[in-house]
C-alpha cells in the first residue's frame, strides 16, 4: 500500500525563517525547502500528495492618518508587489495549492516603547508614534480545516506541518487521534514542549541561508510555465 504525505506550509512563519528584511524569502527558497522535505529519509518510499501554502492576500486599501491629515496607501508598499510575485511563482509549482486568507486594517496603535518611556501621567503622541493595527484572518482556520480533511478523507497518511506556532497543537492532536502521523518541520525554530508531545517526528534541518540544503537539487520541484501572469485568487 502506497503511503501518501502532504506538506502544509505556514507561509508567514516560513518567510521569517527563510529570509529577512534585506533578503526576503523567494520562490526558489521555497522550492529548496520543499525539496529538502521530500528528500528527508523519513519520507522515503512515500508519495507526495500535495503541497499546501498558507498566507494572506496583501492589504491594498487607503486609510486616513489620524494626525496631521493625509493618508497611507498600502498598495504602494513594496511588500504588496513582492507578495503577489511570490504567490504567482508558487502557484506554478506542481502539486501546489495556495490557501490565502486576508489582512484586516483595525485602526491605529501607539508604539509600546513610547508608552513605556512616558515620564508621567501624560504623554505627547506624534504621528511617528502611530502604527497601523493589521490582523491576519482565515489562515490558521484553513490550516486546521485542511489537516482535518486530509486526515478524515484518508488522502494523506502523513502530514508534514511547517510551522513553529503552538496554536496548531489542537489540529495536530486531532490528526493523530484519527490515525494520521504528524511530522513537524520547525526550520530550526525553538518550539514548545507541547509541539514535541503531539507530533510523531520532528524533522531536524536548519535554515542557514541560501542554499538551504546544498545537496538537494531544486529541480526536484520544477517550474511549470503559466499561460498568463495573473495573480492567484484565494481558494
Amino acid at each position: 500500500m502506497t503511503v501518501n504525505f502532504a506538506i502544509l506550509i505556514d507561509g508567514g512563519f516560513a518567510k521569517r525563517k527563510l529570509g529577512d528584511s534585506k533578503t526576503p524569502a523567494s520562490a526558489d527558497d521555497f522550492k529548496r525547502l520543499i525539496a529538502a522535505i521530500v528528500d528527508d529519509p523519513a519520507l522515503h518510499d512515500m508519495r507526495l500528495h500535495r503541497v499546501y501554502y498558507y498566507d494572506s492576500v496583501p492589504l491594498e486599501s487607503t486609510e486616513k492618518k489620524p494626525l496631521n491629515g493625509g493618508s497611507i496607501e498600502f498598495s504602494k508598499d513594496p511588500l504588496v508587489a513582492r507578495s503577489k510575485q511570490l504567490f504567482l511563482h508558487l502557484s506554478r509549482l506542481p502539486l501546489m495549492a495556495l490557501r490565502l486568507g486576508e489582512l484586516s486594517f483595525n485602526g491605529w496603535k501607539i508604539n509600546a516603547r513610547k508608552l513605556d518611556k512616558a515620564p508621567g501621567d501624560r504623554v505627547e503622541i506624534l504621528e511617528s508614534d502611530l502604527k497601523p493595527a493589521i490582523t491576519q484572518k482565515g489562515v490558521d482556520m484553513r490550516i486546521g480545516m485542511d489537516i482535518a480533511a486530509l486526515t478524515l478523507k484518508k488522502q494523506a497518511q502523513v502530514i508534514v506541518l511547517v510551522t513553529g506556532d503552538s496554536d496548531f497543537v489542537p489540529a495536530m492532536k486531532f490528526a493523530r487521534r484519527e490515525g494520521a502521523q504528524l511530522y513537524l518541520a520547525p526550520l530550526g525554530h525553538r518550539i514548545k514542549e507541547t509541539m514535541y508531545e503531539h507530533s510523531d517526528l520532528v524533522l531536524q534541518f536548519e535554515v542557514a541561508g541560501p542554499p538551504l540544503v546544498p545537496n538537494v537539487e531544486p529541480a526536484k520541484i520544477p517550474d511549470v510555465a503559466a499561460p498568463h501572469p495573473q495573480a492567484p485568487q484565494p481558494q
